[in-house]
């Protein structure tokens, strides 16, 4: 186990997948700080000494952490973590009440905010609960409290109750068409994604939309549509502004560009989203479907670097989407994300002539119950065509993964 503090760690290990010396990383850094400061940096003899010491741990950056996180790629809080936020447990104790109570009160003719906050934080509990719970059971629930807030909207309320309100109702939408999709019920989310949008328009909620615009960007993905991906995400980016939502759009641009073959187009996207999650500040609940933190963000850049052919970055945010994704105790904690992790690892190892390590990983990711089969199924097709061009069909446990697949498909 080392010693180091685990950002230094991070530091050695994102140089190293780069097959960067020291000093080559600090070109890059000060190239980066030019660019960004207009100023002439520091000499390379004493920012390699400085970096012998972020990597040994002995110092952390403080100045320089931004333009670190730039030349690797990423942002500030995801190299050099503040204090974890609070955790996401007791939502709705945290808001003063329990769903009995909070039922009742929505069936009073006058409601009051904190009645409102309530419903707030049962939203962004069920948001929270879309990483590991059965889509049936969450789609059930996301349409009961759908159905109560609509009833809501006919009693007295203020403007702000009422926008508030229509706000919540259009994010609860997203969440009830995310679980629908990932159910493989497309016709039903598509329709509930743009009644999502409706609410969006009608109270000018950016971030609903935005997210309304993903969901396309998302749909269009997993169906092979690569151009509307492209579309989707830059409609969406128009509309959502300086939000985390537009990062997760140019994340999907990136991914749909990357299985076109642009690279260009690639590394754009991947700056303009991660420019875009610098500059927010950290989310309080990392863990809700509709938050964008750095965690999230090495799921897409995973993603799009397996299909770029780059399988030592790929790898690295494989190893770090697992890590942020397993609980100390081994549960999953995100077990969707943690199987196209796997997937991952899978096509890097068929890539490299590791048939074992390959189907060991294939196999185990398509093992889960709580998946999102579209998602899973493209990946896991992306690593079915790497068994075929590494001649591995013939293998008892390819076929074994072929049979699976298919049970996921279907």
């Amino acid at each position: 186990m080392s010693e180091r503090p685990s950002w230094a760690d991070r530091l050695r290990r994102e140089r190293e997948a780069r097959g960067w010396s020291q000093a080559r990383a600090v070109a890059n850094l000060q190239a980066v700080y030019a660019r960004t400061t207009g100023k002439a940096p520091p000499s390379a003899e004493s920012l390699v000494r400085q970096w012998k010491e972020w990597e040994a741990g002995r110092t952390r950056p403080s100045v320089w952490a931004p333009h670190i996180a730039a030349s690797l790629g990423t942002v500030t809080d995801d190299l050099f973590p503040p204090a974890a936020p609070a955790g996401d447990t007791a939502l709705l104790a945290e808001a003063g009440m329990d769903t009995a109570e909070l039922v009742a009160r929505l069936q009073r003719s006058t409601i009051s905010d904190a009645t409102v906050t309530a419903v707030a934080v049962t939203v962004e509990r069920l948001c929270t609960e879309y990483r590991y719970r059965a889509t049936s059971e969450l789609r059930a629930e996301g349409l009961t409290w759908l159905g109560r807030i609509t009833r809501l909207l006919d009693q007295r309320l203020s403007f702000r109750q009422h926008r508030d309100l229509l706000s919540l109702s259009g994010r609860l939408a997203l969440l009830v068409g995310c679980v629908e999709y990932d159910a493989g019920q497309h016709a039903a989310a598509e329709s509930t994604r743009r009644y999502a949008l409706d609410l969006a328009h009608e109270v000018d909620d950016h971030d609903v939309a935005g997210w309304g615009h993903e969901m396309a960007a998302w749909f269009a993905l997993t169906s092979g549509d690569l151009h509307r991906v492209v579309a989707a995400a830059e409609h969406g980016l128009e509309v959502a502004g300086a939000r985390g939502v537009s990062a997760q759009l140019a994340a999907q641009a990136a991914k749909a560009w990357a299985r076109l073959g642009n690279g260009r187009q690639v590394e754009l996207s991947l700056e303009r989203g991660r420019a875009v999650l610098e500059a927010l500040p950290m989310p309080a609940n990392p863990d809700d479907h509709f938050v964008v933190d750095p965690a999230k963000w090495h799921y897409y850049e995973m993603d799009v670097y397996r299909n770029v052919g780059r399988d030592d970055l790929a790898t690295l945010y494989a190893d770090e989407v697992l890590r942020a994704g397993v609980r100390p105790d081994g549960a999953e904690r995100s077990p969707m994300r943690n199987a196209e992790a796997r997937i991952t690892l899978a096509v890097a190892a068929a890539r490299a002539g590791d048939a074992d390590a390959a189907l060991d990983y294939g196999l185990r990711a398509l093992e889960g119950d709580r998946r999102s089969a579209p998602s899973l199924t493209l990946v896991a097709h992306e690593l079915a065509r790497e068994f075929d061009r590494a001649k591995m069909t013939d293998d008892p446990r390819a076929r074994e993964y072929t049979d699976a697949l298919a049970d996921l498909g279907r």
